[in-house]
């Protein structure tokens, strides 16, 4: 492993910087929340927690290694070093972000609030940054390969995803397409289609299976249904993605025969966009940076070239 030539710490903005944005002043912020009949204090306890969490981790960035810090909203125009050292201070949400970003660079993952955070992707508290940043920079850490998904447009674009990527329409229209996986293709019309990473498996590919498993309760058997529940985790490392497809709906024009199944490494599931405007290919659930995707376009999802590096151990 090499050792790190600089240290590139990443942040994001507390929802009450947010609010300020939107309301221009903290007096406006907290009028407007408290009008609500919610409670300001816990927007100022957060933010005070996670400063406090920034300057600890700053004050244990080691000496003579350089450091850039960066706020999310600019990690599309930052560029990435070889030998940079990636270190997130937030929740899974802004790994998720960061990682998409990045090619061969470890990432080190540090939970700023343990009591707000959960933090499936982040394994360390930000109190041990002083103990693991000059292992991380001296490569003296153990790492756990996350696959990614990718999809490609036939005119070059792309989008990769940690989690899982969104394709449908924009609204709540049904979407059509033409889905394609191997020699099994047909035309669909739904509420779009997800395919998900092994580290995404426990969000929203969960949730569609949850809610399905609910729905056939009325039709199997206490024991099936039990185990079609608890069937939905694989691992982060895993070679493969799995897709569904939502609310799919049958007509003269569209099937619901391929709304379920695996995604290979080598195999890609094509789609085909019907949609005259307003369809979409969106990652991670970041609605805002997003691909179009509209009649004539064809994308194929498959596995990423690239993996997350996380560090998960020293």
């Amino acid at each position: 492993m090499n050792a790190c030539e600089k240290i590139v710490v990443i942040t994001k903005k507390t929802p009450l910087e947010e609010l300020i944005e939107r309301f221009n002043t903290r007096e406006q912020a907290r009028f407007y929340i408290e009008h609500l009949g919610a409670s300001f204090d816990e927007y100022e306890a957060e933010h005070e927690t996670y400063y406090r969490s920034l300057a600890l981790l700053k004050a244990a960035l080691p000496k003579g290694v350089r450091s850039h810090v960066v706020e999310r909203s600019f990690l599309p125009t930052f560029q990435f070093g070889e030998h940079d050292l990636v270190v997130t201070l937030g929740p899974d949400g802004l790994v998720v972000n960061a990682a998409k970003y990045l090619g061969c660079q470890p990432l080190l993952a540090l939970n700023p609030d343990a009591r707000r955070v959960d933090g499936i992707l982040v394994p360390f508290p930000v109190e041990q940054a002083r103990a693991l940043l000059p292992l991380a920079v001296r490569g003296a850490y153990t790492l756990r390969n996350i696959s990614m998904a990718k999809a490609e447009l036939t005119d070059g674009q792309t989008l990769y995803a940690v989690n899982d990527l969104f394709i449908g329409q924009r609204t709540h229209v049904s979407a059509r397409y033409r889905l394609k996986l191997g020699h099994w293709a047909e035309n669909q019309s739904s509420s779009g289609v997800i395919v998900s990473t092994g580290a995404g498996s426990t969000g929203w590919y969960r949730s569609v299976l949850t809610g399905a498993a609910g729905i056939m309760e009325r039709f199997l058997s206490q024991e099936q249904m039990e185990e079609a529940r608890s069937d939905y985790r694989f691992d982060w490392e895993a070679d493969h993605l799995r897709f569904t497809v939502r609310e799919p709906f049958v007509s003269k024009v569209s099937a619901a025969q391929l709304v379920f199944g695996r995604i290979e490494a080598g195999e890609s599931l094509e789609l085909e966009s019907r949609m005259p405007h307003d369809g979409v290919i969106f990652s991670d659930g970041v609605e805002e940076d997003y691909l179009q995707f509209n009649s004539g376009s064809i994308a194929r999802i498959g596995l990423a070239e690239k993996k997350v590096r996380l560090i998960y151990g020293a």
